[in-house]
């Protein structure tokens, strides 16, 4: 039995709508907000666990393999695309940037060096 169209119950509480969420996407963020938060409190005892086990010699958003992930770390890193797609950098002295592979000017298909 249907009560309320799917358009009603979605829309924000404000504009007449019950306030439900997608649970998809608030899951992708919620992941998305722990995967920062591995970058941002590297000193956290979160951090200092999934550093020693997953990404020890790398950073977070690095192409990581490992051999038997936890369903965690697998959900954490499913958020990946989400953070890199928000994410800047801080040039600063330049030791952490690559030419070849960092996204500096968006384009739909790769163009040859000159």
């Amino acid at each position: 039995m249907h009560w309320l169209a799917w358009r009603k119950l979605w829309r924000h509480k404000n504009y007449g709508g019950l306030g439900f969420r997608v649970l998809e996407d608030f899951n992708t963020a919620l992941l998305a907000k722990q995967l920062w938060r591995l970058m941002d409190c590297p000193d956290s005892l979160f951090a200092r666990v999934f550093k020693g086990r997953y990404y020890r010699n790398s950073a977070p958003l690095d192409p990581i393999r490992s051999y038997s992930p936890s369903y965690g770390w697998q959900s954490i890193i499913s958020a990946r695309p989400l953070v890199q797609k928000g994410l800047i950098k801080i040039v600063g002295s330049g030791s952490s940037i690559s030419v070849w592979d960092d996204p500096w000017i968006p384009a739909s298909s790769p163009r040859p060096a000159t």
